[in-house]
């Protein structure tokens, strides 16, 4: 990409973008404003900005007091609670960099990525010791690690040494901290892709790409001061897709749900009605079960006005009618990547298109992912990596540039052709644009289904499989077949026992072609997902891999 200077002048402004000043600003501006952390016996804590900005101060002090220093790479394995906020902004604050490390990776992955990022300490939460014993003695660049308890350090059994209690630290460092102007391409973050396809990758984002993104967000998402936005989103996936930092910038009141899981569904639940949440942002797979819940409820709760933002996988149409239908929410569809942090596309809507479209029409709508955001470039290309018209037919790959777009993956040879001369990254995911800008993905390019020469699109399956009321779920790969290369599978999580085969088939002869529909169907009460709730089509198509080659050889 070629780069021309236009006039210039000589300023004495080298003002940098620290993420550390949103916080120092949102707390002159929002002092007064709150953050709730749900604790593990499912009590809130509560604190203001302020009261969080001085525990900030406390930490960044404490982590210099035992021998942190500038450019380290600190491991944080935790959940979304308060100290995991104060951690966003103090860790980086020093001109350290936060790993984000997930929770439920299996220990050989998160022990490569920590000796990949070569990390010196680690910040871990009481409930994730087992994991961090069994990860941190082979991991010999780690000089220590900061437990995150209520307990004192005498009470803990574990063999982990040496080893720091998180609040032991802040109480005894200094209040007041006198944050370095840190320059804005130093690294703030390292996020590792979920290693779908090989080892994980290291994207790492600057403070610059962070306070970006950060502004974008807010500002497509339409976030202010008089939100209440629940993170549901996990913290370690792509920064919460820059909610926290988000939030904070536009003074929002911000809830942390600390570890949950589906079985809490009905108290997270109750923190939005009880709170007033006005945005909620999660994957589908978390989504669905709570509309599950709901159903069962005697009395709906009210959510209308609050923005569901839902992302990971396409949310199917019949489960944004449903919340629409009995609850009011309204379900805004994103879409994005680790290696574009996270918010590429947002399907808020348009006055023009509001006043003109039909009611069909208008749900037709928001089965696409929303509008690329102002900032990024994109191109949709086909095979030969020619560009292809915005005309909302034409499908190809997706290609994404911008401030925010990673343009390498951290210390990965081989990874090269992953992006092109002129900057652009390339997704791996298929799709098309319209001409008001709106991308529908049809498919991964390694998920997509070739069938006897022909394109066949697993996720337009998914949808109109998952559209029937009496299915709970649906995942379509596609698997070996003698004849014809590849032929679809679909499994189906039913959610009554009155669907059959024979109807889905029957459902979806009236959208597709014969020849793309399903040769099996399979009923299972289980689909199986990734770390971060995507459906985990790796996993499905090893395990169904022979089910057309065995029953075509016993013909």
């Amino acid at each position: 990409m070629e780069i021309i200077s236009g006039l210039t002048l000589v300023s004495k402004s080298n003002f940098q973008l620290n993420v550390i000043n949103i916080l120092k600003h949102a707390v002159r501006n929002f002092g007064r404003q709150e953050i709730l952390s749900r604790r593990p016996d499912g009590t809130l804590f509560r604190y203001t900005y302020r009261d969080a900005y001085e525990r900030v101060q406390r930490l960044a002090n404490s982590l210099h007091s035992i021998g942190l220093q500038t450019g380290d790479r600190v491991g944080v394995l935790t959940w979304n609670t308060h100290e995991n906020f104060e951690i966003y902004f103090g860790l980086p604050g020093i001109g350290a960099v936060m790993l984000l490390l997930n929770a439920r990776l299996v220990p050989s992955e998160l022990k490569y990525i920590i000796k990949h990022a070569e990390a010196k300490f680690l910040i871990v939460d009481e409930s994730l010791l087992s994991i961090a014993e069994k990860i941190i003695p082979s991991c010999k660049g780690i000089k220590g690690c900061i437990i995150i308890t209520e307990r004192q350090l005498s009470d803990l059994t574990t063999e982990l040494h040496p080893i720091y209690a998180y609040e032991e630290l802040l109480y005894n460092a200094d209040p007041r901290y006198n944050w370095p102007h840190i320059e804005e391409n130093s690294i703030y973050s390292a996020c590792y892709t979920t290693g779908t396809t090989g080892k994980p990758k290291g994207v790492y984002s600057s403070h610059r790409e962070v306070y970006l993104q950060a502004l974008m967000y807010a500002i497509n998402a339409r976030f202010s001061v008089n939100d209440c936005i629940f993170q549901i989103v996990p913290m370690y996936h792509v920064l919460g897709w820059g909610t926290p930092q988000a939030a904070i910038l536009v003074g929002a009141k911000l809830v942390l749900p600390g570890n949950y899981n589906l079985n809490q569904v009905p108290s997270l639940i109750d923190i939005m009605i009880r709170e007033k949440v006005t945005i909620f942002n999660g994957a589908t797979a978390f989504i669905m079960p709570m509309l599950e819940f709901i159903q069962q409820m005697d009395l709906k709760p009210d959510f209308s006005g609050v923005q569901f933002i839902c992302g990971a996988s396409e949310p199917p149409l019949e489960l944004m009618k449903r919340y629409k239908e009995l609850t009011g929410a309204e379900i805004i569809h994103t879409y994005g990547s680790t290696e574009a942090m996270a918010i590429v596309t947002i399907n808020q809507p348009k006055p023009w298109l509001e006043n003109n479209l039909t009611r069909e029409e208008k749900w037709e709508l928001k089965r696409k992912q929303g509008y690329v955001v102002v900032g990024l470039d994109v191109k949709i290309v086909n095979s030969e990596g020619a560009d292809l018209p915005h005309d909302g037919k034409s499908t190809g790959e997706i290609l994404l540039r911008g401030p925010w777009v990673t343009n390498i993956y951290y210390n990965s040879s081989g990874t090269e052709d992953l992006f092109t001369e002129d900057g652009y990254w390339k997704s791996g995911d298929i799709g098309c644009l319209d001409s008001e800008g709106y991308l529908k993905i049809t498919d991964r390019l390694k998920d997509i289904i070739k069938s006897g020469g022909e394109w066949i699109s697993s996720i337009d399956l998914e949808n109109a499989i998952s559209s029937l009321s009496t299915v709970l779920e649906a995942a379509v790969v596609g698997i070996p077949h003698p004849k014809w290369q590849e032929r679809p599978i679909a499994l189906v999580v039913p959610r009554n026992n009155l669907v059959k085969k024979k109807h889905i088939l029957e459902h979806l002869i009236t959208k597709f072609a014969k020849w793309q529909l399903p040769d099996e169907i399979l009923f299972v009460t289980e689909i199986p997902k990734t770390s971060v709730g995507k459906i985990d089509k790796k996993n499905i198509r090893e395990a169904y891999k022979s089910v057309y080659t065995d029953n075509y050889s016993n013909k």
